[in-house]
Formats: C-alpha cells, structure tokens, sequence
C-alpha cells in the first residue's frame, strides 16, 4: 500500500469586515415641541439637515437632549475631582441608569456609552446669554471624568474620599488615569441672532432705564463662535481633536422677534444655511481623512459600566 501523508489544512484567509465610521449627532437647544415653548428648535433642525448630508456608509446617531415635560435631566457635576482626580470615575457613579430618585439623562439616554463607541461628534446648539446652553453646559461638566478618570471605582468602595486621595498619591494612580475617549474628533456649531429686535440703533437693549451700565463696545466675543470656546477647550484638554474649521458660527434672526425666527423661517437664512452646510462638509471631509479611531469599543466597553 502506498505511503499516504495527511493533507496539511487548508489556511482559510482571515477576513476582518472594516467597521464603518460611527458618528453622533447631538441637537443641544433647550427647546422641545413636548415642552413648554410647543415649537421645535432651530438646533434639531440643522441636526437633521446635517443626518441627511452624512455619507450613506457611515453610522449615524443623533439625540436631542433638549427639556421635555416628564423626561430626566442631566444632572449636575458635583466637583468630585476637586476632592480628588481618583474620586471622579470614568463613567460618572455619582448617579446611575433607571434611578427613580436621581433620574440621570445620560446614563438612561446611554450617552457616555453612545459617545465612547463614536469616532466624531457634532454639537448643534444657539448661544444663550454669551455662553452654551444649560444642557451643554451640563453635559460637559459631567464628562470631566474622560480626562483622567477612575475606571476602578471598587479600589475606592465606589466613593470613598479618603481612598481616593490616598490612591491619587499612589504610584499606581499613573497606570489608572488616562483621557478615556482621546482620539476621537469633534465639531461645534452654535449660532445667535445678536440680540434680535431687543437692541437699539446705539447697540443697547432698548427696555434698559441706566444704558450707562451696558457699553456695546466691551460685550464678549468679537467672534460669536468663542461664545462655545470652553466646550471646544474642554475637548482639546482631553485628547478630542477639534479642527478650527470644525469650529463655526452663523448669524440667525439678526433684528427680528423672538416670534418670527423660529425654525419654519430657517430656510430665509441662506447664508447662515450656507455657513452650516459649509461646517458639515468640512467635518465629513475631516472625519473621512482621519478615518477610525481604534480604541472605540474598548472605550465602549468601558462606558457601559453601571457602578450604582
């Protein structure tokens, strides 16, 4: 009988489907149909003007974390960094998911989770009062923990001051503490309308009695777009790329009343249409460039912790 050798196995190739770029989308006016105004915002509208100019390819997810009758807020930060970088974990425990005492929007929204798991953002949002709005403002102070978070609340019992101080002085503090979500990009687009009807032909508000008090040439921003500066700062701090050119403004319902500039009278902003389009081709061709960011689902992982 002749000598017969075992064929070796085949090799199959190893074929790894390419994931495709995962983007999220966030509308950040406080405004909601459901609430109290009973009109929609200007922001979930360029929201969806944007989800709508995205490549087919991609992955989309947007959210509007606008304020709605019965619906959880985000709650605010309670400065655990400042007591110690270690007490602030990563993602935020000072709050859970589903609580019925301290109902957080976004661990029931998944944000942390929606974010890790994204390779760009895009924050669509007016100018209230020189700054962002509440809900910005809210939701950048809670992801104070992606730059440097605790990811191991159990070497802290969860929320131990004194552990925490202890381990921030530790040398294993430095393995620990890392930007969670470094890599990523980021883009913001805000807008305003300069004061609308409510200014006079000198630049003062008209209703005001001591026009002394307010001197038009010594108001905030000589560019509109740095009313969001803290936000995009924050970003940097943290290891999130924001392009300056992902960094826009347009001016919306300049001289008009509050009650004709409403999102039905956004398509008579042609230029401020024209700036937003501008802003959303520049983020596509700069995301596309960059391509994936590769520590996402380990950072997803990370965010779906429940730590309460």
């Amino acid at each position: 009988m002749p000598e017969t050798h075992d064929e070796p196995p085949i090799e199959k190739p190893h074929v790894t489907a390419e994931r495709p770029l995962r983007v999220l989308l966030i509308a950040g006016s406080q405004r909601r149909l459901n609430s109290c105004p009973g009109m929609d915002s200007k922001a979930r509208a360029l929201m969806h003007r944007m989800l709508g100019r995205l490549p087919p390819g991609w992955q989309t997810d947007h959210e509007d974390i606008g304020n709605e009758h019965g619906k959880p807020k985000i709650q605010a930060c309670n400065a655990c960094v400042s007591s110690s970088m270690a007490l602030c974990v990563w993602p935020c425990n000072c709050y859970g998911p589903k609580s019925d005492h301290q109902p957080d929007l976004l661990w029931d929204l998944h944000l942390y989770e929606r974010l890790a798991r994204a390779d760009a953002w895009a924050f669509i949002g007016p100018i209230n009062w020189y700054g962002p709005t509440t809900n910005f403002k809210l939701l950048f102070d809670r992801l104070v923990c992606i730059s440097g978070g605790n990811p191991r609340p159990d070497l802290i019992e969860k929320k131990n001051t004194l552990l925490a101080q202890a381990l921030e002085r530790s040398p294993q503090w430095s393995e620990l503490s890392k930007n969670h979500l470094e890599g990523r990009s980021a883009g913001f687009f805000c807008y305003g309308d300069l004061g609308g009807a409510d200014l006079g032909p000198d630049g003062r508000p008209k209703t005001l009695a001591h026009k002394a008090w307010f001197d038009p040439e010594k108001e905030p921003h000589d560019n509109e777009r740095d009313a969001y500066e803290g936000l995009v700062w924050q970003c940097r701090y943290s290891g999130i790329e924001v392009p300056d050119r992902l960094w826009s403004h347009a001016n919306m319902g300049v001289g008009k009343l509050y009650a004709d500039d409403q999102a039905d009278e956004l398509p008579q902003e042609t230029e401020a249409l024209q700036n937003f389009d501008r802003w959303t081709d520049d983020f596509i061709a700069h995301v596309s460039a960059k391509g994936l960011v590769p520590d996402t689902l380990e950072a997803e992982r990370g965010a779906k912790s429940t730590t309460q």
